[in-house]
């Protein structure tokens, strides 16, 4: 048992270290950041215009017919951000100081390529 255990520890060390998951994170969103065409700009004013296009304060539930793009937006919003993102941005920022903040820019730049894919391929499947 002691073996396995071992065995266990040794593959979840090079599993969730810095030789396998942050290079694989980093390559994906690189990948679909220069294969999509650098997305995220590119495609910036569009995003804003199909979101805020019918954009209301007072505008109504959703029916029938479906919710709003802005709807959309917001539940799929609040499925990603809660307190653990928040405690997270502080723990990173207690602990690298302000130079983790220019990471965490970076790393979420190029999420947002990986997200913009992982989105598309979930309306395609």
């Amino acid at each position: 048992m002691d073996e396995l255990l071992k065995l266990v520890s040794e593959a979840n060390g090079f599993l969730w270290g810095t030789n396998f998951l942050i290079p694989l994170l980093c390559g994906t969103g690189l990948f679909f950041t220069l294969r999509l065409g650098f997305v995220q700009i590119t495609k910036f004013g569009t995003a804003c215009k199909k979101l805020f296009g019918n954009f209301s304060l007072f505008g109504e539930a959703a029916g029938a017919h479906g919710m709003s793009s802005f709807q959309a937006l917001a539940t799929a919003i609040a499925a990603q951000v809660g307190t653990g993102n928040l405690a997270g941005a502080m723990t990173a920022l207690v602990s690298g100081g302000p130079g983790a903040i220019f990471w965490m820019w970076v790393a979420a730049f190029f999420g947002m390529a990986t997200n913009f894919a992982e989105a598309c391929l979930a309306q395609l499947y």
